[in-house]
């Protein structure tokens, strides 16, 4: 059955202290055009999971935040506890940026010579509007939810922005370390004027490689577990509408082209056949439409219904009721 497959790939929660020190949680990315309702079924999925004895970590990259909301609890940059065995956070790119620029700053601070530093330091106030800046400031957030925050959880469930700031983050682990890879050949390949040597007799050129490389190694290793399908899923969320199935369509291209595993697609807001009226027909006309294109295009992927319901979904006790119904929808 489906949520066996999807919830094959979760650890047990009675994992040691020993094994969470060495073992890397679950990834899983919910994503798709805005106002689908992805955040609901991301927060309903990992309220599941929490409920079913899997420690979950829940974290918006979405600017425009509305996890909070959801929940009706405060969320901010670190995690905050929302249910039993569910903890939650919401990434500000703003709050990323700054403090990215921060240790930035603080490397500077270490290997640049004393009269070069305030100099530095300014470049690195305007490389923080730079275009791409924010992007790699939210991924370098990212890559620390999951490997500095990810191992006291069994999975890292990740509400994601629209598609298309989506895919550019999942494809930043390759860019930012073959931008890494380049930097730390040029660094080994001359030694610079401007760095002083350390009292300890290591020049800073040694303890930049150093702090180089340590960044190479973790987005190499964030690069190896999005490729990873047994521990690594991303779940788009769509409607049965012509908007969202073609931009679903294009997704899941992307997707797979980079290799990253799709466990299962969730069309949410069906209409359900108790539904009546004219306007209802309509429109259940034109979603069956677009289920059919739906189950057509996607064939080769496992795919849920969800319901439409009347009520507005908020609180965890309203998403405990719907991730019962994901549950029952995957069985």
């Amino acid at each position: 059955m489906l949520l066996k497959r999807l919830l094959a790939r979760g650890r047990t929660a009675s994992r040691t202290m020993a094994e969470d020190l060495g073992v890397r949680p679950d990834l899983t990315f919910f994503g798709g055009k805005g106002g689908v309702g992805k955040t609901t079924c991301a927060a309903a999925w990992a309220l599941g999971r929490a409920k079913a004895g899997h420690p979950v970590l829940l974290v918006s990259t979405d600017p425009a935040h509305s996890l909070g909301d959801l929940l009706e609890l405060p969320l901010g940059p670190r995690p905050k506890p929302v249910a039993v065995g569910l903890d939650a956070m919401e990434l500000a790119p703003d709050v990323a940026l700054a403090e990215y620029i921060s240790n930035v700053k603080a490397n500077l601070r270490e290997l640049a010579s004393p009269e070069l530093r305030t100099i530095a330091e300014r470049q690195a106030d305007l490389a923080a509007g730079a275009p791409g800046a924010l992007d790699a400031a939210l991924f370098e957030a990212m890559v620390r939810c999951i490997l500095d925050l990810g191992p006291g959880y069994n999975e890292v469930v990740f509400d994601t922005a629209p598609t298309g700031q989506t895919l550019q983050l999942l494809s930043l682990p390759e860019v930012m370390a073959t931008w890494t890879d380049a930097m730390l050949a040029r660094r080994r390949e001359a030694r610079a004027e401007w760095m002083e040597r350390a009292p300890e007799g290591r020049s800073a050129e040694d303890r930049a490689v150093a702090i180089l490389d340590a960044r190479r190694r973790r987005f190499e290793q964030v690069r190896s577990l999005l490729a990873d399908s047994d521990h690594t899923g991303f779940i788009p969320v769509l409607n049965a509408d012509a908007l969202s199935f073609v931009e679903t369509r294009r997704m899941v291209d992307k997707l797979t082209r980079a290799g990253i595993n799709i466990p299962c697609l969730i069309v949410n807001r069906v209409l359900p056949d108790s539904a009546q009226g004219d306007f209802v027909t309509a429109l259940r006309t034109t979603q069956a439409r677009y289920l059919r294109a739906i189950d057509s295009t996607f064939a080769h992927h496992p795919r849920l219904r969800v319901d439409h319901r009347a009520q507005e979904i908020r609180g965890i006790d309203a998403l405990l009721e719907l991730a019962s119904r994901i549950t029952a929808a995957a069985q």
